[in-house]
């Protein structure tokens, strides 16, 4: 019986990569609902190709466009961000890829996991926030959340068989594209710059982020969720050719990494077909292309945004909201050139240290702390 899929973020890169796989793998995999955001141009394309059962467009000023362009298809349209939760929860969805981007994937998410839905998580924002609350649902309802981030899936699939011996991980991270550069240079990016990866195709925001070391921070936090780990247990690793997506240490001592192309239909698939492995026709790896795998540590002088991370991640509770918060909104201040590359981290710290945080906080403590961080955040850029 093939696998029923909502996607949440179809527009997105995680999104159209998925819709690739399953496209690629029909007998295996089918629609059952997609969302996006604004894009509603490209969602219509991907309903009148994939036939799903229903359609969300978050922006309900689109609802009009959407629905008459559906109109003369079988496929129910709805709007805004109270039907993006409830459609998590249709009896004919076996699993929801979480990728819409950023803090608006967390009640979405929380709602599959409460209708019983088994989880693909692409978007780390939603661990990053309320990871404690989260995993607490999903083993309480006895629900499974397989990562998709690429090293968090490589972290998953080295456990396989032996989830309780966990020395340490190691996350790779590839640099992104201001690798080795100093402080004077990176005073002065520029937006176009900081989109250029070296390595993978994203949005905009997660490309940001790889370039400021923030993504990887988030992934640390988001480990720390999904595994059950201390921060102590979580290492970054820089790893320029982005070929060793992640390692798992023993108590042994021994190690597992996972190694392959920087593909992310590849830990999609996975996620989607767990817990078997499907052939494909993908690019296999050459070692005699890559004759040098190099590794070095993050740099913090540089790059403050890890250490920002990590710094939320031992204080607990609120603080990783209040980071993720203060990033989004500095990102997307960068993103509209109103601050620099520097202007991010100083955003974000001014922020951690205004809000104060809660340490045992509940699901509206979250909702509180992200609210105030935002508006604390946007107070600090230039008019």
């Amino acid at each position: 019986m093939k696998k029923r899929i909502a996607i949440l973020g179809s527009t997105g890169s995680i999104g159209t990569q998925s819709l690739e796989v399953i496209g690629r793998f029909s007998d295996l995999f089918e629609v059952e609902v997609l969302t996006a955001y604004n894009n509603v141009q490209l969602l219509v394309q991907q309903a009148v190709l994939f036939k799903p059962n229903a359609v969300v467009i978050a922006n309900e000023d689109n609802y009009s466009i959407l629905s008459e362009a559906l109109k003369n298809h079988p496929v129910k349209v709805y709007a805004g961000a109270a039907a993006m939760a409830q459609v998590v929860q249709m009896e004919t969805i076996d699993i929801v890829l979480s990728a819409m981007v950023g803090y608006s994937g967390l009640m979405p998410t929380i709602e599959a996991i409460r209708a019983g839905k088994t989880i693909a998580l692409a978007n780390k924002e939603t661990l990053v926030v309320a990871g404690e609350v989260l995993m607490r649902m999903a083993r309480e309802r006895n629900v499974m959340i397989i990562p998709v981030d690429s090293e968090h899936s490589a972290i998953f699939q080295c456990l396989v068989g032996e989830p309780d011996a966990i020395e340490k991980i190691y996350l790779t991270a590839s640099g992104g594209p201001f690798r080795g550069k100093d402080r004077k240079f990176l005073e002065n990016v520029t937006k176009k710059e900081a989109l250029r990866h070296p390595n993978w195709v994203m949005g905009a925001k997660i490309t940001i982020d790889s370039a400021t070391m923030m993504n990887k921070g988030l992934e640390a936090i988001e480990a720390r969720w999904l595994f059950d780990l201390r921060p102590q247990q979580i290492n970054v690793v820089i790893h320029p050719q982005s070929v060793l997506h992640s390692m798992v240490q023993f108590t042994d001592g021994s190690m597992k990494a996972q190694m392959g192309l920087p593909d992310m239909k590849l830990p999609i698939l996975y996620a989607f077909s767990y817990p078997d492995r499907i052939k494909t026709d993908f690019p296999r790896f050459n070692f005699n292309d890559y004759p040098n795998l190099s590794f070095e540590s993050p740099d913090p002088d540089n790059f403050p945004n890890l250490f920002l991370a990590y710094h939320a991640m031992k204080t607990g509770g609120t603080m990783p909201c209040i980071l993720n918060a203060s990033n989004e909104i500095a990102v997307d201040a960068f993103l509209s050139d109103r601050i620099g590359f520097y202007g991010i981290s100083a955003v974000i710290e001014k922020t951690m240290e205004r809000i104060s945080f809660m340490e045992n906080p509940g699901l509206q403590d979250y909702q509180e702390a992200d609210k105030e961080a935002r508006s604390y955040a946007t107070s600090l850029l230039p008019s």
